[in-house]
Parts: C-alpha cells; sequence; structure tokens
C-alpha cells in the first residue's frame, strides 16, 4: 500500500505551454503551476539545461521562480517565468529542458525537450490597400503589411468604437423618441382639452336649439299670429344658421387637431422603426466583436486544454506502468499462490489495455499539441519577420527623408539662382522696350520731317535728298528688327526657365508624395 501510494503521488510543479521550438532573437516564457503541496522560497529558480545533464550546476543561463502578490502557501497557483534573449542559445539542433530546483538543490520538475533555431522566412502575410489623394486630384494605393494578430487587434477597436458610436446613437435616438413623447403627450392632452371643450359647446348649441323649437312649438300651440310666428321662426333659423357654422369651424377645427395627432403618430412610428434598426446594427456589431474575441481566444484555451490533458496522462501512464511493475514483482514472488496469480494477472492484463489506450489517447494528444506548438512558432516567425521589415522599411524612410531634403536644398539654391537670373533678364528687357521705344519715337519723327521735305520741295528735287533719309529710316528698321528678336530670345530663355521651374515643382511633389 506505501509503495501505491508512493506511485499514486502527482508532481508537486508541473510546467505548461512547453514549445518544441524557440527563437533566441526573442525573449522566452515559461510557464508552470504550482500545487498546494510544494513549499516555495524565494530561493527556487528554473533553468534551462541541455539534455543528458547530471548535475544542477550545468545550466545554460536560469531565473528565479517568482510566484504573484498575495501567495500565501498551501494554494495553488499559475505563474510564468521570462528568459531574456541575450542568455539563451545560440540557434542549434541541441534539445534542451526546464528544470525546477527549490531552495535545497532539489529536482521538483523536468520540462519535455525543445531546441532553440532561427527564425523561417514568412509565408503568409495580411496585406491591407490604402487610397490616398494627391495634391493634383490623382489617386495613389498603397499596400500595407500587418501581422494578423495586429489586423485582429485593429479590426476589435473599429467594431468597439463603432460600437460605442451606435450607442450613443441609439442613446440620441431613445432621447428624442422621449421628446417626441412628451410632445405628442402634450398635444393629445391640449387635444383633448380642445374636444371637451368643443363637446361642451355642441351641448349648450343643442339645448339651445331644443329650447327654441319648444318655444316654436309653444308658439304654434298658442295660434299666434303668423306675423310674430315668421319673425320668430326666422330669427330661429338665423340663429340656426349661426350655430351650424359656428359647429361647422369646429369640426374643421377638430380635422386639423386630428390631422395633427396622426403626424405625431406616423413621425413616432418612424422613430420607432429606426430605433429597431439601430438596436439591431448594435446586436451585430455586438456579435462581430464577440466573435473576434473567441477567435483571438480560441487557440490558446486549445492549447492550454490540450497540454493540461496530457500532462495528465503521462501521469496517469507513468503510475500505471510503476502499477505493472509492481504487479509483476508480485506474481514472481507469489507463484505459489495461483488464485492471486490469476487475479493478479487479469489485473495486469487490464491495466495492459487501459496502458495501451492511454498510449493512443497520449499520442493524439501530443499530435494536437506539436501542431499547436508549430502553429504558434510560425506565429512567432512571422511577428519577427514583420518587425524586421518594419526596420527596413523605416531605415529607407530615413534614407528618403535625407535625400528629399537634400534635393530641397539644391532646389533652394537653384530656385534663388533663377530668380536673380529672372530679374536681371527683366531688366534687359525694360532696357529693351525703352530703347525700342525710343528709336520708334526717332523713327516716327524722321517718317514726319521725310513729309515734310517732300511736301517743301517736289518730287524731282526731293530724290536726291530722300535717299539718305531712307538709308536711315532702312538702318532704323534693322535695329529695330534686331530688338524685336533680342526681345523675343530673352522671353523664350524665361519661358524656359519657367518650365524647368516647374518641372523642379514637380518631381519635389511626387518625392513628397512618395514619402
Amino acid at each position: 500500500q506505501s509503495f501505491l501510494s508512493l506511485m499514486d503521488k502527482q508532481p508537486v510543479v508541473v510546467f505548461r505551454n512547453v514549445g518544441q521550438l524557440y527563437f533566441p532573437q526573442t525573449r522566452v516564457e515559461c510557464h508552470y503551476s504550482l500545487t498546494s503541496e510544494h513549499g516555495w522560497s524565494s530561493s527556487d529558480w528554473i533553468g534551462i539545461f541541455q539534455m543528458g545533464w547530471s548535475s544542477v550546476k550545468q545550466y545554460h543561463t536560469y531565473t528565479w521562480a517568482l510566484v504573484p502578490e498575495g501567495y500565501t502557501e498551501g494554494t495553488s497557483i499559475n505563474h510564468c517565468a521570462v528568459f531574456q534573449a541575450s542568455y539563451l542559445p545560440s540557434p542549434s539542433a541541441v534539445e534542451y529542458q526546464f528544470v525546477y530546483v527549490d531552495k535545497e538543490g532539489k529536482v521538483c520538475a523536468r520540462s519535455r525537450p525543445f531546441t532553440f533555431c532561427a527564425p523561417k522566412p514568412l509565408e503568409e502575410l495580411e496585406t491591407l490597400k490604402e487610397e490616398q489623394d494627391e495634391e493634383d486630384g490623382e489617386e495613389e494605393d498603397l499596400m500595407l503589411v500587418i501581422p494578423r494578430a495586429q489586423l485582429l487587434q485593429s479590426r476589435l477597436e473599429q467594431s468597439l468604437k463603432k460600437q460605442a458610436g451606435l450607442q450613443r446613437a441609439l442613446d440620441d435616438a431613445k432621447k428624442e423618441a422621449e421628446a417626441e413623447k412628451e410632445t405628442s403627450k402634450r398635444a393629445r392632452l391640449e387635444w383633448e382639452m380642445e374636444r371637451q371643450a368643443m363637446k361642451e359647446e355642441i351641448t349648450e348649441l343643442r339645448d339651445n336649439l331644443r329650447q327654441s323649437c319648444e318655444m316654436l312649438k309653444r308658439l304654434e300651440e298658442k295660434h299666434m299670429i303668423s306675423i310674430l310666428a315668421d319673425i320668430l321662426k326666422s330669427g330661429v333659423q338665423q340663429e340656426l344658421k349661426q350655430q351650424r357654422e359656428k359647429t361647422s369651424v369646429n369640426e374643421t377645427k377638430l380635422e386639423e387637431l386630428k390631422s395633427v395627432v396622426r403626424f405625431q403618430i406616423e413621425f413616432q412610428e418612424i422613430q420607432s422603426s429606426e430605433l429597431r434598426k439601430l438596436v439591431a446594427e448594435k446586436g451585430e456589431s455586438l456579435q462581430q466583436v464577440q466573435d473576434l474575441r473567441d477567435e483571438v481566444k480560441v487557440l490558446a484555451d486549445r492549447e492550454e486544454q490540450a497540454n493540461m490533458e496530457l500532462q495528465r496522462q503521462e501521469s496517469e501512464i507513468y503510475r500505471l506502468k510503476e502499477r505493472v511493475k509492481k504487479m509483476s514483482s508480485q506474481m514472481k514472488h507469489d507463484e505459489e499462490k495461483k488464485v492471486e496469480v490469476e487475479a493478479s494477472a487479469a489485473e495486469l492484463h487490464s491495466l495492459q489495455e487501459q496502458l495501451e489506450a492511454s498510449d493512443h489517447v497520449a499520442e493524439g494528444l501530443r499530435k494536437e499539441l506539436r501542431d499547436l506548438s508549430t502553429q504558434r512558432n510560425h506565429t512567432h516567425a512571422e511577428l519577427h519577420q514583420v518587425r524586421l521589415q518594419v526596420a527596413q522599411f523605416t531605415l529607407q524612410l530615413s534614407d528618403q527623408d535625407l535625400a528629399l531634403r537634400e534635393e530641397r536644398a539644391t532646389w533652394a539654391l537653384e530656385r534663388e539662382a533663377y530668380r536673380h537670373a529672372a530679374e536681371v533678364d527683366k531688366k534687359k528687357v525694360q532696357d529693351l522696350s525703352c530703347e525700342l521705344q525710343r528709336k520708334e519715337e526717332w523713327l516716327q519723327e524722321e517718317r514726319t520731317e521725310r513729309d515734310n521735305l517732300e511736301a517743301e520741295l517736289g518730287r524731282e528735287k526731293g530724290v536726291s535728298l530722300l535717299l539718305p533719309l531712307q538709308v536711315l529710316l532702312s538702318e532704323a528698321k534693322r535695329e529695330l528688327q534686331e530688338l524685336k528678336a533680342a526681345l523675343r530670345k530673352v522671353q523664350k530663355g524665361r519661358e524656359q526657365e519657367l518650365l524647368h521651374k516647374q518641372d523642379l515643382v514637380t518631381c519635389i511633389r511626387q518625392l513628397e508624395m512618395k514619402l
């Protein structure tokens, strides 16, 4: 019995969620559980040992086994120890394991073996397309590469924001519905009061009409004079006509009030339908948020359950193996007792069947746990690769920013030089324009003088005098054409400078949009 109790004793420390692969570039988390039978001390520590170690001093690195704040001895807790990346082994095929050592140097628990390897290239990325509007009205598509966890987190935040917006809209709609309800209630009360007043007025009119009819009957019974009867009848008819007009006006007011009440009821129904739509949208948003949360948690829950089940099965297998050994030894020592031997053989057979079934279950759990560990390691590799890509993109962005600043400085110097050249050309153009104007004025004076000379001297005598004037006129025209050509050349140069300046501005804008 003492041997069975010793074999049935469960381990006091259990490692949880131990993967098959770890990356030395990132920190490693070691999850463990302390049972109520373990006497924890601040001197307890967890080490990473190479498989085949023979002494607790042969650790590669270690960290202290801490417990949460408020821990009381004799209770079961779950905690996590962190190994920093700078102290981890290099990537290789060597197998390691976690070992929990108490203050007395006694080994309390060992984990299954694992290895350290470099992350594999990223095989699958989540891509998002984003459109940006440029200054000239054109659109540019950007492809963003982000990890799946960040995408799920961003979608969860968007759903929460949308839910908050829908909640605010729902509250506003409720407030508006309450206000409309109060307004409709007040309008209904006013309508009831007016209807009651109209009823009283109609009752009064009916009483007056009945009294008039009774008076008419009494007058007819007394055989009054026909003139008096006619006068009385005409007066009664006139009064009845007035009463009918008042009744018609009151009925018109009543119809208007009814239309107002119908409008209020229709508006209230519209508000109720919008409120129901907002409630439905809120329910859909809550469902989306819940789905995202379930999707984020399902992998961790499955891995946790599989690991706990695997540990339980391993403990059961170990206990069954020890029990089989014990039964085998008992069978060797008790060969003379055939009845006990047969019972032991039957029990041994049943235990072997249980052991085989447990082996199958444990193998299935190991396979599932390996798949979960592989998926988790793949996720860690994706995250590491994305971090490297982000760092590379940041470096490229800084280089492009530096190049852009240099191009801006160069463009500023060129712009200053072009501005100075433009001012010089502008001054030249102004001088040429003044010179051209002076030449035109001089030419006009020469033409006027020539006309005067032709008028004074006559055609024959003026030929010999006009020749020098014509020569001067041709020279003036030639100089005028040269000035115009120079002016066109200067204007063409200014246009080329403007085009070059516009090209520089366009190039700078394109660089800014790329960044």
